[in-house]
C-alpha cells in the first residue's frame, strides 16, 4: 500500500480568541492538526521547543507583536511558511512584513476559503521546493569576494558575513548571478518579491540603499551596486 502523507500542522496566533476558534475549526476540517497561541510570548516559547509545518500570525498581539515574532522565526528557519493576518491595509504594514520573511497575508475581515487556499498553496510550494533544492555546492553563488548560500540565504563578503533581509538577499542574488548585466526595477520587483505584485518599483530603490550601505561598512569604496540612469542595475562588485 502506498505511504500516506503526513499530516500538516499548522500554528495559529492571533489575540482574538474569535478568531483563533474559527481558523483552528476551518483548519482541523481540512485535516491539519493546529496548536493555538493567544500573544507572541506564548507562541516563541512553543516553536523554541518545535516549530509547526505553517504559521498563520497576527500583527497587532500584545506581548510581542508579530513582525517581531516572524523576524525570531526565521532566525530558527529560513523555510517555514507564515501568513500575516493584519486589521491595517497599509503599504507599510505589507512591506515590512515581507520584508522580513513572510511568504503571504490577508487584512481582515477575510474569507476563511481563501485562507485555506493560501495554506494549501503555500504548502505544496514547499513540497517543490523541497524536491528542486540543489545540493550545498550547487547552491552557492560565488562572483569575486561575494559568496551567496541560495539554500540558508547567507552572505558572505570576502569570508566575513553579512546579514540581510529576505528581500535584500534576493534582490541581490538577481544581481550577482548576472554581473554587468542590468536588471531593471521591474525584474528586481519580481525577484524581489515573487508573491506580491502591489509594492512600488520604488522600493527597490531604498533596497538597494541598504544593500550598498551593508557593504560599505566590510569594503569601502567598493561600489557593489552600479546604478545605470534611466534603466536600473547591476551588479559592479568584485
Amino acid at each position: 500500500m502506498p505511504k500516506s502523507a503526513p499530516v500538516r500542522s499548522v500554528a495559529i496566533v492571533d489575540d482574538e480568541v474569535t478568531i483563533r476558534e474559527t481558523v483552528e475549526y476551518a483548519l482541523a476540517r481540512e485535516g491539519y492538526r493546529t496548536c493555538v497561541h493567544a500573544n507572541g510570548v506564548d507562541a516563541w516559547e512553543s516553536f523554541q521547543k518545535a516549530l509547526p509545518d505553517l504559521v498563520i500570525l497576527d500583527i497587532l498581539m500584545p506581548r510581542m507583536d508579530g513582525l517581531e515574532l516572524c523576524r525570531r522565526l526565521r532566525g530558527l528557519s529560513d523555510s517555514l511558511p507564515i501568513i500575516f493576518l493584519t486589521s491595517r491595509d497599509e503599504e507599510f504594514d505589507r512591506v515590512l512584513g515581507l520584508e522580513l520573511g513572510a511568504d503571504d497575508y490577508l487584512c481582515k475581515p477575510f474569507s476563511m476559503r481563501e485562507l485555506i487556499t493560501r495554506v494549501k498553496v503555500l504548502f505544496r510550494r514547499l513540497a517543490l521546493r523541497q524536491e528542486a533544492e540543489p545540493t550545498r555546492e550547487e547552491a552557492l553563488l560565488r562572483v569575486g569576494d561575494l559568496c551567496l548560500d541560495r539554500n540558508r540565504y547567507e552572505v558572505y563578503w570576502g569570508g566575513a558575513e553579512v546579514t540581510l533581509t529576505v528581500t535584500e538577499f534576493r534582490i541581490l542574488a538577481a544581481l550577482a548571478k548576472n554581473p554587468g548585466h542590468v536588471k531593471s526595477r521591474a525584474q528586481l520587483l519580481e525577484e524581489g518579491y515573487p508573491d506580491d505584485t502591489y509594492v512600488s518599483e520604488r522600493t527597490i530603490d531604498s533596497h538597494i540603499k541598504r544593500l550598498r550601505r551593508k557593504f560599505e561598512q566590510l569594503a569601502p569604496g567598493v561600489e557593489l551596486i552600479e546604478t545605470v540612469y534611466g534603466l536600473g542595475y547591476r551588479y559592479g562588485g568584485k
